[in-house]
């Protein structure tokens, strides 16, 4: 039945239900009316039919998708059919000149009845007759929360889903045993999943706790997996409510809900008054975080943002992008420059004159830095000063350095050209007297581009082998979002020559992200297999956030520590630069020069 259809039926069955009430409980309950005659009661059907329509539009009576009716539309009712028949009772009685209030209250119970039932029936007569509940897929639902109720309701209502919930977990032991949504039963906590798969033949297992924990996440998934059941996860129940996602919308669990970090919470206040109606430039805004600043800094509607990239291609998508979501409202400006171009940069800052300068511009890949030193000096440290020097010229008020943990305790090159930007960055921010410049620093981002993700996945495509360095090997991982929420937050909070460094949790063994994919890919690890192929040069089989003399238990936000070096001039590094060109031993030209500096301090 399409929408006309339903609306015209709705009509009629309403156009009965008022012309009809009116008489039959004048009947039902004649001795005890006086002063009725048929002429009275054909006007108060009359004025009763036409009021209820009238409020039946204004409150949608008729355009409401009653299959999947709540309290939400029984209220509509209850104030349609109260209004109508208050309306009525006034005008009868304005024309009669005497009010028949037990006629109007027993009509307009028996309207609530009637017409309320009318719309619920249609849900029954869904749910029951014409969805094929053999048809649907056995499901075990995880979480008897809000989350929960609503997911068991989307797919009690919505057959497209192919899903049939038939029980629940949940490990608050007062929700033991109690119903949910149309007879679904809480039988056990998540410790049970295996067992409740077994038993009720479940094919499917959906966790609706959106924001558990990522341990939590982690075991509950562990063990569902175990059933040979497929995984899946719903949306978060913020962005359900807010209207962004549907309830429908389940995903598989990928390896970033397995391995990325409890979300930060942002100081949205200070974020906005920092970029709101202001020019905010990105520098690498071709690249993954880089992109992924731009997404994020156009929630807070800067007039213009400027996208600064050397790749022709990555900064043409990232335009389109953008440039197709926002359909004008904030200026989206591409420019083709590469940092090396010291002219070509401040050229740019000071046509532009950006608020904030997010600086992503960077060779990032150990190995390859190691192969091309050279070219890590030139584009880490050179394009960093340059880019940094431009800001200041230009007036900009607040300079960000993505950095990484690979700057601390560095034994390759990548590293070492990182913790000099950051030194450049800090000693620039002592000369300053108008901008603030500062870096971030944060460990390995899950699905950048040349990452170790993609190149696992490539490899489970094409049958395996899964290559791994070292068995002990382990990084810090955080999502491309985060880590750009992480960049614009310290933007936010900073006063000048910090760094700051991100509480990531326990460090990750590649090894095991490797047997994640696997599995999450649907294989078992004696399919793909692993193989060690040795650490790389350049490579640490640990890395760290902090060196030994910076670890401080405070946080200067949540989750968010500072740290500020020690006394670094901007002299040295104008010294060190020349050296990097004119020598062969330049990765031990840098090291020295960073091992000679006095460690640095929390504040």
């Amino acid at each position: 039945m399409n929408a006309k259809q339903r609306y015209i039926l709705l009509l009629i069955i309403d156009s009965i239900i008022v012309t009809l009430s009116v008489f039959i409980c004048y009947y039902i309950l004649e001795p005890f009316f006086e002063g009725y005659s048929t002429k009275l009661l054909i006007t108060t059907s009359i004025v009763l039919l036409i009021s209820h329509h009238i409020f039946g539009y204004l409150f949608n009576l008729y355009h409401r998708a009653w299959e999947y009716a709540s309290i939400k539309e029984l209220i509509a009712i209850v104030k349609g059919v109260t209004a109508s028949v208050l309306v009525t009772t006034l005008i009868i009685s304005i024309m009669n000149g005497y009010i028949f209030a037990r006629l109007m209250i027993i009509t307009w119970m028996m309207h609530l009845i009637l017409i309320g039932g009318s719309r619920i029936s249609w849900r029954v007569v869904r749910s029951y007759v014409f969805n094929k509940k053999e048809d649907l897929i056995p499901t075990l639902v995880v979480g008897a929360g809000r989350g929960g109720n609503l997911l068991i309701s989307q797919m009690n209502t919505t057959p497209a889903l192919g899903m049939k919930p038939v029980i629940a977990v949940d490990d608050d032991e007062d929700k033991r045993n109690i119903e949910l949504s149309q007879g679904v039963r809480v039988r056990g906590t998540t410790k049970d999943i295996e067992s409740l798969v077994n038993r009720y033949d479940i094919k499917k297992v959906v966790i609706a706790i959106p924001s558990l924990e990522k341990k939590k996440l982690n075991a509950i998934y562990e063990d569902a997996n175990k059933t040979g059941a497929e995984v899946l996860i719903m949306p978060n129940i913020d962005d359900i409510m807010a209207g962004k996602l549907e309830v429908s919308q389940l995903k598989r669990v990928e390896v970033e809900d397995l391995l990325g970090r409890d979300p930060i919470e942002l100081d949205d206040e200070g974020i906005a008054e920092q970029l709101e109606g202001n020019t905010i430039l990105v520098t690498g805004a071709g690249g993954s975080i880089g992109s992924e600043i731009c997404r994020q800094v156009v929630k807070y509607n800067p007039s213009r943002l400027v996208i600064l990239g050397h790749g022709e291609n990555s900064i043409y998508l990232i335009n389109e992008e953008l440039n197709n979501r926002l359909l004008g409202s904030v200026e989206i400006i591409p420019v083709i420059a590469d940092v090396q171009d010291r002219d070509r940069m401040f050229e740019q800052l000071d046509k532009y004159k950006p608020e904030v300068v997010y600086h992503a511009a960077a060779h990032k890949h150990v190995p390859l830095m190691e192969a091309n030193p050279t070219e890590a000096v030139k584009n880490n440290i050179l394009g960093t000063k340059n880019t940094a020097e431009a800001a200041i010229a230009a007036g900009t008020k607040k300079f960000v350095l993505v950095s990484t943990d690979k700057a601390v305790n560095p034994p390759n090159v990548m590293g070492a050209t990182k913790r000099v930007a950051e030194m450049v960055i800090q000693a620039l921010d002592k000369e300053s007297e108008y901008t603030r410049l500062v870096a971030v620093r944060f460990g390995n981002v899950l699905g950048s581009r040349g990452s170790v993700i993609p190149k696992f996945k490539q490899q489970i495509e094409a049958g395996g082998p899964v290559t791994v360095t070292h068995p002990d090997m382990t990084r810090y991982f955080m999502t491309i979002p985060e880590a750009s929420r992480l960049v614009i937050q310290a933007g936010a909070l900073a006063n000048g020559g910090e760094i700051f460094v991100l509480d990531m949790g326990e460090p990750v063994k590649i090894v095991d992200l490797a047997k994640n994919l696997i599995r999450l890919s649907g294989y078992k690890e004696e399919e793909i297999g692993i193989e060690y192929s040795g650490i790389r040069p350049g490579e640490k089989l640990f890395e760290e956030l902090l060196n030994e003399d910076e670890i401080h238990p405070d946080q200067i936000y949540p989750k968010i520590y500072i740290g500020k070096a020690s006394e670094v001039e901007l002299d040295e590094i104008n010294k060190l630069i020349p050296k990097l060109f004119s020598n062969n031993e330049l990765k031990n030209i840098l090291l020295n020069f960073i091992e000679q500096k006095p460690k640095e301090d929390l504040t």
